[in-house]
């Protein structure tokens, strides 16, 4: 970890430490609700029913999401995108308190919890295009790259942590988890409140509307872009097995909450040494072919575990998995945040976002109704070779991103 460059860029650092508790809170919350809809499912229901229900929390999270992200892209470029952080982060630290409250009832009601899930998705959808378009402005271009770099060790250090402490905690009490998450909620905003950096963008002529198309032209038309936005969205959107995880653990592994934490954990570990690697040796040509090879290997990974009855081969399968999605996220993040002029940087980051984002939430869903017809072993093992096809189909349909180079924006035309 490279302090130094925190402590010289001092706003910088602190929204790095600011959002690193944020997102340990994420995975808290996400894998504590994860664990509360699916063993209140198998009091009543099926393996396949209880992880389709998990799967439904996905979808409940994406649908406002993907109604709001666009307005929020164009917001992030007219306001304050530390104003737009902070009310986000109020809304989140409001919605996992009302999960405390649904933990401490008697008889927690599903509709409760896909309510505050929804509400989770519209702070997202404001939250994410504005902290990403913040990023290159509490840093100078020339240190973008790294600034990059530690953003995404942040991350992955929060999957990797957050999902094990949210799986101790449920083995406690679900009321307690979310008690935390709270805590770590409320704690990043505070230092979020802290930044004395300007952060409204210079102010550009035209309606919403116009630059909202404005976005969405610039990104379609950017081939190189918008290909690695689209693979990383279908290839998590069919390999993504994170909705499946809870099944794995309680019923094919047996592992309980604590292993379904250090399963929730595995994809992270491998992302986590991957962007430390990449940091130290970052990509410097045959990007685009690269990007290809480890969405592939991400297919591949993601059948291993489906088939695996070991808990450490899950493991090991879910790192692999983890570190192949890393160089995808690497590459696209690059691009986006270096190639995209400041002022369109919010509503291109709104388009990533909701690709990312959306295929996140959505591969929950998808992977939760392929498993209400053919199991989790199946939905996974379908997945990972759904993977597969849409890399072979990518390579053939955006020559421009398999011949990809250098990440400096010299390849990134349309």
């Amino acid at each position: 970890m490279q302090t130094s460059f925190l402590f010289r860029h001092r706003d910088f650092g602190l929204y790095w430490f600011g959002m690193l508790l944020v997102n340990l809170a994420v995975q808290v919350e996400a894998v504590s609700i994860g664990w509360q809809i699916y063993t209140l499912g198998r009091t009543t229901l099926s393996i396949s029913e209880s992880a389709f229900l998990v799967g439904m929390v996905g979808l409940a999270q994406f649908l406002p999401m993907f109604a709001l992200t666009l307005w929020a892209g164009s917001l992030a470029d007219r306001h304050s995108r530390r104003k737009i952080v902070l009310l986000s982060l109020v809304v989140e630290t409001i919605c996992v308190l009302g999960l405390v409250a649904v933990a401490l009832e008697e008889s927690p009601n599903y509709v409760h919890v896909f309510a505050i899930a929804a509400a989770f998705g519209a702070a997202r959808a404001f939250l994410s295009p504005a902290s990403s378009a913040l990023v290159p402005m509490l840093v100078p271009p020339a240190d973008m790259p790294q600034a990059i770099s530690l953003k995404s060790v942040s991350w992955q250090f929060a999957v990797i942590i957050g999902p094990w402490i949210g799986g101790v905690l449920c083995s406690f009490s679900t009321a307690l988890a979310y008690g935390v998450a709270a805590a770590l909620y409320a704690t990043g905003l505070l230092i979020v409140l802290m930044l004395r950096t300007n952060t409204t963008p210079e102010r550009q002529p035209g309606s919403q509307w116009e630059q909202i198309k404005e976005g969405l032209h610039y990104t379609w038309t950017n081939k190189i872009i918008f290909g690695a936005i689209s693979l990383d969205l279908f290839a998590v959107l069919l390999g993504g097995a994170t909705a499946l995880l809870p099944a794995f653990a309680s019923d094919i592994l047996k592992v309980g909450p604590e292993g379904f934490g250090i399963l929730r954990s595995g994809p992270a570990i491998g992302a986590l040494l991957m962007a430390l690697a990449l940091s130290r040796w970052p990509l410097k040509r045959r990007a685009g072919v690269r990007m290809f090879w480890a969405v592939a290997a991400f297919g591949v990974a993601t059948v291993v575990f489906g088939l695996s009855k070991n808990m450490w081969l899950s493991v090991l399968a879910l790192a692999v998995l983890g570190a192949a999605d890393m160089v995808s996220v690497y590459v696209r993040q690059t691009l986006v945040q270096i190639v995209t002029p400041d002022h369109m940087r919010g509503r291109v980051s709104s388009v990533s976002g909701l690709f990312i984002s959306g295929s996140n939430e959505l591969g929950e869903f998808e992977s939760g109704v392929v498993s209400r017809f053919i199991g989790p072993v199946g939905a996974a093992i379908f997945g990972g070779l759904g993977t597969l096809v849409v890399t072979g189909l990518w390579a053939w349909m955006f020559p421009a991103l398999r011949k990809a180079d250098r990440l400096d924006g010299t390849d990134a035309a349309p």
